[in-house]
């Protein structure tokens, strides 16, 4: 939370998910602070003690084959995405680590084309704006489902 963020109501127990879920339900037409900030502490405040917050440059590898979120980057103001799987084995690296202590972060597959092939549809690989994809993953997802290989890796540990 900010210094500027004033504190969260008591009993505030709604998660990014929910804020966004009201967002789509029209119970609400922006999400913004304070409530962004609210829920990202309340969020962080649900992941098991001791959980390994990732970082900038970690490489994980999956333990089972799990769903997870992918989003598209377009030449264009606009982000689209949907689900893949990621298959038990296959690894990702953390793209983003601003915050110390992310509730989610952004990855890239290790074996980005294969997977690109296998997740992205056909039509959106050969649009003309279409700018690459990348995975967004949860804290605890990465604690649950997979495990790390390397630990801030620098771009010689790895080829995309």
């Amino acid at each position: 939370m900010s210094n500027h963020t004033p504190p969260a109501p008591p009993g505030w127990n709604k998660t990014v998910d929910d804020l966004f879920a009201e967002l789509g339900a029209l119970k609400r037409s922006s999400v913004g602070p304070p409530e962004i900030d609210w829920a990202r502490d309340y969020q962080r405040s649900l992941i098991p003690v001791g959980t390994r917050f990732p970082k900038k440059g970690d490489v994980y590898e999956a333990v089972a084959d799990i769903e997870v979120h992918y989003l598209i980057s377009w030449a264009a103001p606009s982000t689209g995405g949907g689900m893949g799987t990621l298959m038990k084995g296959e690894r990702i690296i953390v793209e983003n680590g601003l915050l110390p202590r992310p509730i989610s972060v952004y990855a890239k597959p290790k074996e980005y084309a294969a997977m690109e092939e296998r997740m992205i549809p056909e039509s959106d690989r050969k649009n003309k704006q279409y700018a690459g994809f990348y995975l967004s993953l949860k804290t605890v997802d990465l604690s649950r489902n997979f495990i790390l290989v390397y630990e801030e890796a620098t771009p010689v540990d790895y080829q995309l």
